[in-house]
């Protein structure tokens, strides 16, 4: 686990091992995870000044930043129930 906090793997515990097979089988999953992944990240540096922003900005990111994980809630829900 990173310092970075957030990353997927502790947002959704229960699915690692489904996270990990679906980024080698699936492009369109692996897309989603490393975009939020990246994201995720530019996110943690702003808020730790590390790479500071504008308060809008930041709130983009972190808007953009929680769509992307509901997308992959409801990718791994609707791959679960398949």
């Amino acid at each position: 686990m990173s310092n970075t906090p957030h990353e997927l793997a502790e947002e959704f515990p229960e699915h690692i091992a489904r996270m990990r097979d679906l980024r080698q089988s699936d492009a369109h999953f692996a897309g989603l995870f490393d975009a939020y992944h990246t994201i995720n990240r530019a996110v943690h540096r702003a808020e730790t000044n590390v790479a500071p922003t504008s308060d809008d900005h930041l709130t983009d990111m972190r808007r953009e930043r929680m769509s992307l994980k509901d997308q992959v809630y409801a990718y791994l829900s609707r791959d679960a129930a398949t």
